[in-house]
């Protein structure tokens, strides 16, 4: 088993003046390591990735290996619908010292099942840790789990973020490669279904601000406690929810400047959040509080 845990899909904190805040990054990157996340996963599309430009992009992942000094897994986005600029990012995660990359399947190009396979084959010769990323909700296209199979073969190929929203394709998967890839779910309110039929943990959207319930979730999960398991589920369950009443990270940045962690903004063609979603977060988080 390579990949376990809860991986946080880390917000990319912006300054008033638009410019990637550094600080704050490394403030997030300590916060999760004293929270129990198992690994840090900057730049994907919870990081704002398609805003970034190269150069941000490499600036926040090496921001975060640094500060991160091997204290927590890094769990680098390398993604991009261009299989040379996919084999450019990884090539440099490796390079400064990144334990993985999270590259997801080209989205927009619209591949088939064979391209696909051919662009994660030259990814894969970079030589670092993969954990594939299926969300054709925005890609536009799934890996089918007959694919993942192929894909797991792969030497560098560890794991794959599950974000088709469906219970049963991690079954699929699960059944048809076995040890092979650590599946691991990328929908916080699916997590205890798809750990039940076998995914090791999460890439988690809420574990920006919940980090430790996240993580507790996972643990009583591997130790068969569902009663304990099922508390935490119920709890963020609603809240889990909210964070895409709006297009994600818009809400979850939101409730971060509630608590005062950050402030919200967003870039462009992202807005800030309305203010009658702003209540609904205000009130979920309320009763999380409770």
């Amino acid at each position: 088993m390579f990949f376990k845990g809860s991986y946080v899909a880390l917000i990319t904190p912006f300054k008033k003046d638009g410019s990637v805040d550094e600080e704050k990054i490394r403030e997030l990157v300590n916060y999760h390591i004293e929270n129990g996340t198992a690994g840090i996963s900057p730049c994907g599309t919870t990081g704002e990735s398609p805003t970034l430009t190269p150069a941000e992009h490499k600036k926040i992942i090496k921001t975060v290996v640094e500060e991160a000094k091997g204290r927590i897994h890094v769990l680098a986005g390398a993604g991009s619908n261009s299989t040379r600029e996919a084999v450019e990012f990884a090539k440099y995660a490796k390079e400064i010292g990144a334990d993985s990359i999270l590259s997801i399947c080209p989205y927009y190009n619209k591949p088939g099942q064979r391209g696909i396979i051919a662009h994660f084959t030259e990814i894969n010769k970079v030589g670092i840790p993969i954990m594939l990323y299926n969300v054709p909700g925005r890609t536009g296209t799934n890996i089918e789990p007959e694919t993942t199979k192929i894909l797991s073969k792969l030497e560098n190929v560890k794991g794959i973020k599950e974000a088709a929203g469906s219970v049963e394709q991690v079954s699929r998967i699960v059944n048809l490669c076995g040890d092979d890839i650590d599946v691991i779910s990328g929908d916080d309110s699916l997590l205890l279904p798809m750990m039940a039929v076998g995914a090791k943990g999460v890439v988690s959207v809420t574990a920006n601000f919940m980090a430790k319930e996240v993580s507790d979730l996972i643990k009583y999960m591997e130790e068969e406690n569902i009663t304990e398991a099922r508390k935490i589920h119920n709890k963020l369950f609603n809240l889990n929810n909210a964070m895409f009443i709006e297009s994600n990270p818009v809400p979850v940045k939101a409730t971060m400047e509630m608590l005062g962690r950050i402030n919200s903004d967003v870039r462009l063609p992202l807005v800030s959040i309305s203010e009658d979603n702003k209540e609904i977060l205000k009130k979920l988080l309320k009763e999380v509080e409770k």
